[in-house]
């Protein structure tokens, strides 16, 4: 039986898609999402401040 073996490229496409779904179920617009989805910033932290009162353009801004 051969093995499917995912290569990094997938695996990140996977982590950044999922990242994506989170950021926009907490409110971020897509393009906001989309850019933190890519970007090292701390998925968690993001949320977080969304759900404490911070704004999302000034969440992304902070993390970005």
């Amino acid at each position: 039986m051969a093995q499917i073996t995912e290569t990094p490229q997938d695996e990140r496409a996977k982590v950044e898609s999922w990242r994506l779904h989170v950021l926009m179920e907490a409110g971020f617009s897509l393009p906001l999402a989309e850019k933190l989805a890519h970007s090292e910033a701390d998925l968690h932290r993001a949320v977080e401040m969304v759900r404490s009162g911070c704004d999302h353009e000034t969440a992304a801004r902070i993390l970005l």
